[in-house]
């Protein structure tokens, strides 16, 4: 186990002193109720908001606060820390519960966001802040350098009805499919359909909110490649 942690942590380009932390970050609750990465997830996940709120204020001096919000938000929302955690393969090393495995949770945008903020909470409690900082900035350098205020755009709903609307097409229907788990830490299935061109399309986030949020990002970038 050891000798994979070493190939993942020069992949993070980080070297844990307490390695405990890390197989605490990348143990998923399906595999203990009480020991898994959901604390070390919810400092992680205040980290980097912070991490990337001061690099874009700094990297931003003229934005107004709604455009550094919609850039902070396209950073640190799911489907961008998945990526993310695909990068530095994360997946692979991911221990988790049977069902989980067998569905192939190692794959699912969820679980690896998760998982990639329970590693930054992790850093943080191993390294310190400025450690933390560095490599979280070296994760995202590629996105930080390529996003800008006018990049960032509106919610990926409210472009999708108005991509739909401008094309007369019928306005999309969300329903959530299936909850898993218990409140605060539910999983929540959404499809997203198009009944105009007869699609559907099926996300997962940790809200009703970020479910349907994903999903017609899906059906946005579905349609940009079949009509424009």
């Amino acid at each position: 186990m050891n000798g994979d942690l070493n190939r993942l942590m020069a992949r993070l380009g980080y070297q844990f002193q307490d390695i405990s932390l890390l197989e605490l970050a990348l143990t998923h609750r399906s595999v203990s109720r009480h020991r898994n990465y959901e604390r070390l997830e919810f400092l992680g996940d205040a980290q980097l908001g912070q991490i990337i709120s001061v690099a874009l204020f700094e990297q931003f001096p003229e934005a107004a606060e709604g455009q550094l919000t919609r850039m902070r938000a396209s950073l640190v929302r799911g489907q961008t820390l998945a990526l993310v955690a695909r990068e530095l393969g994360l997946g692979e090393y991911l221990v988790l519960g049977g069902g989980e495995l067998k569905s192939g949770g190692f794959r699912r945008d969820s679980i690896l966001a998760d998982a990639l903020e329970s590693i930054i909470g992790a850093m943080l409690l191993d390294g310190g802040e400025s450690r933390c900082r560095e490599v979280v900035l070296c994760w995202f350098a590629p996105r930080l350098d390529a996003i800008s205020p006018q990049s960032a755009q509106k919610d990926a709903k409210t472009r999708l009805q108005e991509w739909l609307q401008a094309r007369k097409f019928e306005l999309p229907t969300y329903e959530v499919t299936q909850v898993e788990g218990l409140a605060p830490k539910q999983t929540f299935d959404v499809q997203c359909s198009l009944d105009q061109v007869q699609q559907i399309f099926i996300a997962q986030g940790a809200s009703r909110r970020k479910a349907e949020q994903e999903a017609a990002s899906l059906a946005l970038e579905w349609l940009e490649q079949q009509y424009d």
